[in-house]
């Protein structure tokens, strides 16, 4: 959350002040416009410090801070949070298998998250990695609909990863 500067620590010798219904009042000392806040039983907050003039405004400085924390907890709450959530497959999978695996993936795909598919090699398995990007492309395939290929298949260690982004809906 921004800091702003209240009442004393404010130290420019001149500000543009600005009422509490958002009118100008004009260009005055800061000592003055300390004293104008104190009379409406307000803070005067330097709002506008790169301003020339620096700009101060006339307001509740709590009720202020506290509107400012309800907005940012609303914005986080409206934020949508994407997971990359991570799906395993082995090169001898059975068909049974892939279409459930398959039917995960468009699931969380449809909930707007990421997937990473791997393809899980062991001992000689190794030695044929075009299976495994064989299956990884058929996955790719089956959900060309839903999914967007954001990184190719590509081998790390033991593993072949491939990662999946859900397709932009059209707006409107």
């Amino acid at each position: 959350m921004k800091e702003y500067r209240i009442n004393e620590q404010i130290r420019m010798p001149k500000v543009r002040v600005i009422g509490p219904d958002g009118e100008q009042i004009g260009i005055m000392d800061t000592q003055e416009a300390l004293r104008l806040a104190e009379e409406k039983e307000l803070d005067l907050v330097l709002v506008g410090p790169a301003a020339d003039p620096p700009v101060a405004k006339l307001m509740d400085y709590g009720k202020f801070r506290y509107e400012q924390q309800l907005a940012e907890k609303e914005a986080r709450k409206k934020a949508k949070r994407t997971e990359v959530k991570s799906i395993k497959f082995r090169v001898k999978i059975d068909e049974h298998d892939y279409q459930t695996k398959l039917s995960h993936i468009k699931r969380f795909l449809e909930e707007g998250h990421k997937v990473k598919v791997t393809i899980m090699f062991r001992g000689r398995e190794m030695s044929h990695p075009e299976l495994g990007e064989r299956i990884l492309n058929r996955v790719a395939e089956d959900l060309k609909s839903l999914a967007v290929v954001e990184m190719r298949p590509e081998i790390l260690g033991r593993d072949m990863n491939m990662l999946l982004a859900p397709v932009a809906k059209p707006v409107g």
